[in-house]
């Protein structure tokens, strides 16, 4: 019987790896963003959400916004002053720690610091964050939930039960009190319960001007980050996952 010509085996080491191609994708994109824009300026973000940083990249399709792979952002940049892509961007290379974006536009500094601080979205807290404020639930019927919920809400330590059909605090119950840190159940309760806490901002840090090279920082508590990054930028660089 003739062999199948189905039947041929294929080295998975022959595979192409697109990781590296799209990190050199990004490279250039970001060399070719510093090449077009006048500014380019740094951003931390304050309680991410995915969904929120979408719409905000769509208000600025005139811009480019970049946000992840700070190593790979580092090194389109240049990590120092001898690899630098332009004249000072080492500066932004070393302040690219933890949550941080970049945007890179043609609107002025006083434009970008109107929009961005006017820009606030709440949302629901996660596990972790604290509670800005006191949440206490009033024993009595809990209309707004299905009886399919009850088992779910008993089990996020909620005192309820059935009655009549209808899902009931059997007592006045806290949910958190004001600094707490959240726990999971915690987070869940307010979020089945309409509590938002966690505001998304994004915080505009420091401005790199392409046609001076000049590095500045903008915003309160700037300065003091240097610090900071001074002396804990090594353990960063060698944490931080690609």
């Amino acid at each position: 019987m003739p062999k199948s010509k189905r039947d041929k085996k294929v080295s998975l080491t022959k595979t192409a790896k697109k990781g590296l191609e799209l990190k050199q994708n990004l490279i250039g994109e970001l060399r070719k963003c510093v090449d077009v824009y006048k500014y380019l300026f740094i951003f931390s973000v304050a309680n991410m959400r995915n969904s929120k940083l979408k719409d905000i990249r769509n208000a600025w399709k005139h811009s480019r916004i970049f946000f992840g792979k700070n190593k790979v952002m580092m090194v389109a940049l240049g990590r120092g002053p001898a690899d630098e892509y332009k004249d000072n961007l080492h500066q932004v290379s070393k302040k690219l720690r933890g949550e941080v974006g970049l945007l890179f536009t043609n609107r002025t500094k006083k434009e970008v610091n109107e929009w961005f601080s006017k820009y606030t979205e709440m949302d629901y807290a996660r596990a972790g964050n604290k509670a800005t404020f006191t949440v206490g639930l009033d024993a009595g019927p809990l209309e707004q939930f299905p009886h399919s919920m009850e088992p779910q809400l008993r089990q996020l330590g909620l005192p309820t039960a059935l009655k009549k059909g209808v899902v009931t605090l059997l007592s006045d119950y806290q949910v958190c009190k004001e600094g707490d840190v959240l726990t999971p159940e915690q987070a869940r309760v307010l979020k089945l319960f309409g509590f938002e806490m966690a505001e998304f901002r994004v915080n505009i840090k420091y401005l790199w001007q392409a046609e001076s090279g000049k590095f500045e920082h903008l915003g309160e508590g700037a300065e003091e980050e240097d610090n900071d990054d001074d002396s804990s930028s090594k353990e960063s660089e060698d944490s931080e996952d690609d």
